[in-house]
């Protein structure tokens, strides 16, 4: 698709932030992208490499393959990170190939502030640099490298 976000990044056309913290031939794993602004750390998104606009519309494999990275990187961002709940979300509606967002809550978040989106309005949200994003991603894959059980 030559006009789709995801599918040019796969393409090597789109150079984004971070480091790939997983990839095989179903899924590409990797740090949400600011493009050099702040990110909030550990914002996650796992993009379905074949280009398909919904969860539907993937077959067994991809699906299987989809549902346990979503397991082990939520997994990841508890045990290194110490996130203590972990949201998940697909929208579509902006980039209509398949990704899921998977975004940590961190044990000091105020309440008012839990929510996928919401704790990116938290003033003292964990945001970190470009480096540090990159160095969380070295942890996340590292973990995902070692723990077999996971």
């Amino acid at each position: 698709m030559e006009n789709c976000f995801i599918c040019n990044k796969h393409a090597g056309s789109i150079e984004t932030s971070g480091v790939t913290i997983y990839e095989d031939e179903y899924v590409f794993v990797g740090h949400i992208d600011k493009k050099g602004e702040p990110n909030y750390l550990g914002h996650i998104m796992i993009d379905l490499k074949r280009h398909v606009p919904t969860l539907g519309d993937m077959n067994m494999e991809e699906a299987k393959v989809f549902g346990m990275m979503l397991a082990r990187v939520s997994k990841a961002l508890q045990e290194t990170e110490k996130a203590e709940h972990i949201y998940s979300y697909v929208l579509g509606d902006a980039v209509p190939h398949l990704h899921l967002h998977i975004v940590p809550r961190y044990p000091s978040t105020p309440k008012e502030y839990w929510g996928p989106m919401a704790v990116y309005d938290w003033a003292d949200a964990p945001m970190g640099t470009n480096h540090e994003v990159v160095e969380l991603c070295q942890r996340i894959k590292q973990y995902l490298e070692n723990d077999s059980l996971c």
